[in-house]
């Protein structure tokens, strides 16, 4: 729950999958903490409609925090295949060293 709530676009999906749990139990943990805490969900109707250009400016929103977690996963990507070939030259080296 605190994982899901500390990670910015995260979804019940993505991390109940990384935690091995259902997304189920995942979401009713969130709102059952959130409903302790006397938190809103985050995903509760306020009973007004929505006028269209909130929905745009929601959707473009959206876009733009997507757009942002592509550019963090990248980077994330870079580092794990850099770490990755340090890693596989440095077990060569080592590999290399040993004379038993």
């Amino acid at each position: 729950m605190a994982l899901y709530e500390s990670t910015p676009g995260a979804t019940y999906k993505g991390i109940a999958a990384d935690l091995g749990v259902s997304r189920g139990s995942l979401r009713a943990w969130v709102l059952r903490a959130r409903a302790l805490r006397g938190e809103e969900p985050a995903s509760s109707d306020t009973g007004r409609a929505r006028q269209p250009a909130e929905a745009g400016d929601e959707a473009a929103e959206r876009i733009r925090q997507l757009e942002e977690r592509v550019r963090e996963l990248e980077a994330s990507e870079k580092k794990l295949t850099t770490e990755r070939d340090i890693l596989r030259k440095a077990a060569k080296y080592f590999a290399g060293q040993t004379h038993w």
